[in-house]
């Protein structure tokens, strides 16, 4: 008999299990987040800053493209969660297997189109003609694995709703220390330039997901699926996609709005300043993790009790996950304020370009408290099948950054400065609108358990 590694999180104390479900999340984000590192230090300290600066100006549209699979892998995972935590096993798998059709069709589609638009998108955005090839031939690799990205994405989806945060952490430990690798062969033995460093992630990307969704399909009971389980479900199909396109939608919003305060640092026109905030996006990229983990593991946490029935422990969940959110984001916050040029110095050489990031990690840093609020409401909300809040979050996202960065740019002509005060402003605002959210108590009707079931029906472990 195998031994499961999925958990039930709907017993025990709350905020242990939250902190003992996030870290093997936090350390699978940091060990990704090396996969942006990498090609960040690696193209920027051998490259030239000019390289580093091409490989930014597609940051935000790679970023649009990835995140719309992510939504979909995130909407399965709430699925899953809720019916696993129901005791509802049969509905569990059938949501498995349809979840992956709709998140691999997604993915193929995605990837041909973003290779698709990457000259017309980079010429909306007013990239650099000096650095048009480089980003060209940068964005077209690394897109075109989007289809990795989402199956990666799906399968970590599914091992987080069945309670197992470790197995994914496990091939992508192998990944990132293979795209390092990658990385040193083909930027400084083979000399390949900016489309080396794309190769190496891609190549890592998809060594992951291969190895991720192999292992854990025959080690785990839960996903030994059944002849039965196979069929394709016209129900199960909407409602993956019911669940998941409003969140990839929402991803998507946000990325347009991240691309568009990336066409605000284009219109500057200086190199330092491009370079600068590529460097500081990859800082924040790095530092905003334990975020990211707190997210995914309060949606799993209030996915399984709300499935169970259980909506008190699924809030006391919540409590606990913004207490430890705003712990984080002081330590964090006194760090970049003691250290932030050291930090950044290790992306980038050139003087203005250093003194305009350690402003940045500065200034931002200030705002960390409501970012992780963002990220810890977010994930309750999406956990509990609230799944509609998420296209308002994402309007609050555009809304913000594109007005406060019009405001501060065209009407009060503010200088560069103005990248970092919107992205403040729009955190603040966001996150207050993921509290209002949260107090109506929408999400209280928003579970996605089949009409007439009984929430008592409790998991039972696999033979």
């Amino acid at each position: 008999m195998l031994q499961s590694a999925a958990q039930d999180m709907t017993k025990g104390n709350e905020a242990s299990q939250i902190v003992r479900f996030a870290l093997p999340l936090l350390a699978g984000n940091l060990l990704q987040q090396l996969y942006n590192v990498a090609d960040t230090a690696i193209v920027g300290k051998q490259l030239g800053d000019d390289a580093l600066a091409a490989v930014g100006a597609t940051g935000s549209v790679t970023y649009l493209f990835y995140t719309l699979c992510l939504g979909l892998a995130t909407g399965a995972g709430i699925m899953i969660a809720q019916f696993f935590g129901a005791g509802l096993m049969q509905r569990m798998r059938s949501a498995v297997w349809n979840s992956a059709i709709v998140t691999s069709v997604f993915g193929i589609l995605i990837s041909i189109c973003s290779i698709w638009l990457t000259e017309p998108v980079l010429r909306l955005m007013h990239t650099d003609p000096d650095l048009m090839q480089m980003s060209v031939s940068y964005m077209r690799i690394a897109c075109g694995g989007t289809a990795a990205v989402a199956a990666y994405n799906w399968i970590n989806a599914v091992m987080r709703a069945l309670g197992d945060s470790k197995t994914p952490l496990i091939f992508l430990a192998v990944a990132s220390v293979l795209n390092i690798g990658l990385d040193l062969l083909f930027v400084m033995v083979l000399h390949t330039g900016v489309e080396g460093a794309a190769v190496a992630t891609v190549a890592s990307q998809c060594i992951a997901a291969t190895a991720c969704i192999i292992f854990a399909f025959r080690r785990t009971p839960e996903l030994h699926l059944t002849k039965e389980d196979f069929r394709i479900s016209g129900e199960m199909l909407v409602l993956a996609m019911k669940t998941g396109l409003p969140i990839a939608l929402q991803s998507g919003l946000i990325a347009i709005s991240m691309s568009a305060l990336q066409r605000v640092t284009n219109s500057f026109g200086s190199k330092p300043v491009m370079a600068a905030y590529t460097a500081s996006m990859r800082v924040e990229q790095l530092i905003q993790q334990p975020f990211f983990s707190l997210n995914a593991a309060l949606a799993t946490f209030s996915g399984q009790n709300v499935g169970a029935g259980k909506t008190e422990r699924a809030e006391r969940g919540l409590k606990s996950g913004l207490r430890i959110s705003s712990l984080l984001a002081i330590v964090i916050a006194v760090i970049f304020w003691i250290a932030g040029g050291v930090i950044i110095r290790c992306f980038i050489s050139g003087e203005d370009a250093v003194s305009i990031g350690y402003f940045a990690l500065r200034t931002t840093s200030l705002c960390y408290i409501p970012l992780g609020s963002i990220h810890v409401v977010r994930g309750f909300l999406n956990g509990a099948g609230d799944t509609g809040y998420a296209m308002l979050n994402g309007m609050a996202e555009v809304v913000c950054r594109i007005g406060g960065a019009f405001v501060m740019t065209t009407m009060l002509g503010m200088d560069y400065r103005s990248i970092w005060y919107t992205t403040c402003v729009t955190w603040f605002v966001t996150g207050l609108v993921g509290w209002i959210r949260y107090c109506r108590g929408k999400w209280r009707s928003k579970a996605l358990l089949p009409a007439g079931h009984s929430a008592a029906v409790q998991y039972a472990p696999a033979d």
